[in-house]
């Protein structure tokens, strides 16, 4: 920052400041929150050109470009096992990752309430650095906007993700086949039922921590060990069941589970039963479903049990021929039963 920049600068009150209307209109006060806060824990050679845009490398010629963007409205703004800044990087880059694709980029923009603490913001901002980094990302553009007391709720974070896939590659939730094998890489349900009770205060015997976190590094060993990967998804807002439905209907295939193969902590099963929630509709933020041809189900499974974020792996279903394109599960107990899509909202403001 040159010497100019800094004689005009009034020095931000982190500790107990608040962000007030100031913050967003494009004044002083505005640029005192950027430099010091977001430009502070975000900088790179990308953010550094301090443009309104991003200039980036353009992708090789035998890679296309994939793109996606998401808003995150979590309540609360910090959970057990992450907060809306880790949760912002990992949900965008997952989104990105599931085309098989290598994330590169993010932007990120923020909706902030009047009266939020700065505090807060930096823990936030600071979490959001440190996810994308982890991650093998450069937050690279940016926005911040200001709502009046009563009109937000803290703050909201929306991001936008870039990536590269390679032209050879195609998986798409239009490719399962009949005869595939499904896949999940851990337990399920463990988001959602994390923000419920700490939302609600409620005490377990242990802590239910978030499974919040970006897949991109697990996704790239898959990809390299098992090149003929048909579907990846990441089961997030109305979980498992409701994603199965979703590649159901676009690949015109039925999918057959087997409940005793599907990974629920047992705490989180606890939890549900107390909540009156079923772990399959519950949210998920670090888990993705692989579908892939059976033969290459076990190499699949060695892989993502090799990797940190799929010790739990498991195969909990297989695809098969069905006009009707339902998602069936076969019970504990042996019996059978429609694993329909989530009726409503179970879990409001859960990413």
């Amino acid at each position: 920052m040159n010497q100019i920049t800094k004689r005009f600068q009034n020095k931000l009150n982190i500790a107990s400041g608040r962000v007030d209307m100031t913050h967003g209109a494009g004044g002083r006060a505005m640029n005192d929150l950027i430099e010091q806060l977001f430009h502070k824990h975000l900088h790179n050679d990308y953010l550094d050109q301090k443009n309104d845009q991003a200039i980036l490398p353009a992708p090789a010629a035998h890679e296309r470009l994939v793109i996606s963007t998401d808003s995150h409205v979590v309540s609360p703004v910090f959970f057990p096992g992450g907060d809306i800044g880790s949760l912002s990087v990992h949900g965008t880059v997952n989104d990105v990752a599931m085309s098989g694709a290598r994330p590169l980029y993010l932007s990120a923009g923020f909706i902030l309430e009047e009266g939020f603490p700065l505090a807060d913001l930096e823990k936030i901002v600071i979490s959001m650095a440190k996810a994308a980094r982890d991650a093998g990302v450069a937050i690279v553009t940016g926005d911040t906007k200001v709502v009046e007391k009563g009109k937000g709720d803290g703050v909201f974070i929306s991001t936008t993700g870039v990536g590269v896939v390679p032209n050879d590659l195609d998986i798409s939730g239009a490719n399962a086949k009949a005869g595939d094998a499904v896949l999940v890489n851990g337990t399920i349900g463990d988001h959602g039922v994390a923000i419920m009770s700490h939302r609600e205060n409620l005490a377990f015997e242990t802590e239910i921590v978030s499974d919040s976190a970006a897949l991109n590094g697990l996704i790239a060993d898959m990809v390299a060990a098992v090149p003929d990967i048909h579907v990846l998804r990441d089961p997030t807002r109305g979980g498992l069941a409701s994603t199965l439905n979703e590649i159901a209907q676009q690949s015109q295939v039925g999918i057959k589970l087997r409940e005793d193969d599907i990974p629920v902590r047992a705490d989180v099963q606890a939890a549900c039963e107390f909540l009156g929630l079923d772990a399959l509709y519950v949210a998920n933020e670090g888990k993705v479903i692989v579908i892939c041809p059976q033969e290459q189900a076990d190499a699949a499974l060695k892989v993502m049990r090799a990797h940190p974020l799929g010790k739990e792996a498991a195969q909990i279903g297989v695809v098969h021929d069905d006009k009707d394109h339902f998602v069936t599960m076969e019970t504990v107990f042996g019996g059978g039963r429609i694993v329909d899509w989530l009726n409503g909202e179970q879990l409001p403001r859960i990413c």
